[in-house]
Formats: structure tokens, sequence, C-alpha cells
């Protein structure tokens, strides 16, 4: 019976034979009946492995402001190094305008070959259209499993956990601004146990013969970025060179 067919699981044998007035228990069924070899189809999380370069993630978050008003934020993250290569800030989204923040994302053919992202239903008929023109297939996750989606739905936390939760938003233009100088420090400051202690941006160590250890502010103070003295020029902007001059002049 098993050689005949070799589909049948073991319940399902044991039910043909009870049909037959025969019984017997599931360790003879075990024992003696045929096992199929299969190839292993690669698993959710294999697949997010194995094809982590070729992967971005997008999904939105919401925002409230200190009047009560509610924004949305759209993330763009390759899921290889957790790196967010495009995000903006809407009141109103739709999936025109979400659809145009894809091709913002990958101009000059730099789209990646998979595009994962839940079901919501912001991402409309518009949006597919658009992600199929650039060439990029889209993955959706099942409903209600944001586990399918780690990488994304990790960043949005970390997001909320080391800036929006200590900070009060004033309206579109301060979370927009807000967002990109945290951006700015989660690329070229921050550390990240993914990455094994290295930023995104990698950062060569600074040996004490630099100098004395001095801080840089970040996301107006709510981070700091440690150099040393002889390294503390490097990859700074307008804005932190003054912070960090304030801070030597306060040193000394």
């Amino acid at each position: 019976m098993s050689e005949a067919n070799p589909l049948l699981g073991r319940l399902r044998i044991i039910m043909e034979l009870e049909e037959l007035a025969i019984e017997v228990s599931r360790a003879i069924v075990d024992k003696h009946r045929v096992r199929v070899r299969r190839n292993p189809s690669p698993s959710w999380k294999a697949f997010l492995k194995n094809e982590a370069k070729a992967i971005a993630g997008i999904d939105f978050f919401t925002v409230a402001t200190v009047n009560f008003r509610v924004l949305y934020v759209f993330v763009v993250v390759m899921q290889d190094r957790r790196r967010v290569t495009h995000f903006n800030v809407t009141e109103h989204p739709s999936a025109e305008w979400t659809a145009q923040q894809i091709v913002e994302a990958f101009p000059w053919k730099t789209a990646p070959k998979f595009l994962l992202r839940d079901n919501d239903g912001i991402d409309g008929k518009e949006f597919s259209k658009r992600v199929d023109w650039i060439g990029v297939k889209e993955v959706r996750a099942a409903f209600r499993s944001p586990w399918q989606n780690p990488y994304t739905e990790r960043l949005i936390c970390t997001i909320r956990r080391d800036c929006l939760n200590h900070v009060i938003v004033l309206g579109e233009e301060h979370l927009w601004s807000l967002l990109r100088s945290y951006f700015d420090y989660y690329h070229r400051s921050r550390t990240h146990l993914r990455l094994s202690g290295d930023g995104q941006e990698s950062r060569q160590v600074d040996p004490p013969e630099n100098g004395r250890i001095v801080e840089i502010p970040k996301v107006g103070g709510l981070h700091h970025q440690y150099v040393r003295k002889a390294a503390c020029s490097r990859d700074m902007d307008f804005q932190e060179r003054q912070l960090f001059l304030t801070a030597l002049c306060r040193f000394a």
C-alpha cells in the first residue's frame, strides 16, 4: 500500500487498513512505510538571508504632533546592512505618493531585485504598476505577520527608542529635519550589533596617540559621537563643528 501510494501519510494508511478490518500500531506503519525523499524548500528566513543584498524593505509608521495631527513616515531599508536609502513624511499618504517615493529611492537603475512589504491598503494598483515598471518584484508578507519584514520593523523600533520617544514633534518640517539628523547619526556614528560593533559607514579605530577623547553632539545633543581630538574634524558638517567648538571652549 505504501509503495503504491507514496504520498499517503501514517494516519491515512492506518485509516485505510481499518476499513479492511486490519489493526496495526503507528510504530509498525512507521517502520514499514516508504518515505519519499523531497528536496527541502527554502524557508522564509533562508530567503531573507540568502537574498539580503537584493531585498529592500518598506513600511509606514505614524507619529503624533504636539497639536494631535498624525504624520506618516515612509522608510526604505536595504536588508543587507540595514541602511535607510530613502524616507519621507506626509500627512496624507496615497498610492501615487508612495509610488513616487520608490522612484526617488532607486534612481538610474539602482533598484533591488525584490521589494518586501506588507499588505497595507496605501500601496494600491498605482504603486504596483510603478514598482513593476522599474523592474522590481514585489514580495508581500502574510497578513498580521510583521516578523516576515523583520529588519524594517526592527529599524522602526530603533527610531522610536533612540529618537522619537524623547522629543515632541511640532510639525511635518520639524519631523523631517529630526529624522534627517537621526539618520545621519545612524549611518555615520552609531555602532551596530549586526555589523560587529562597526557603523554603517565604517569607522577607523582612533589610537591613544591622536589625543584625548572629545564628544561630538548628534541629533541636537540627544546622542554623542566620541572621537580623539586629532580626528574630530573628520566627517563633521557646519552645525556639528559649531557644537564641537562650543564644547572645546567649555573644556578650555
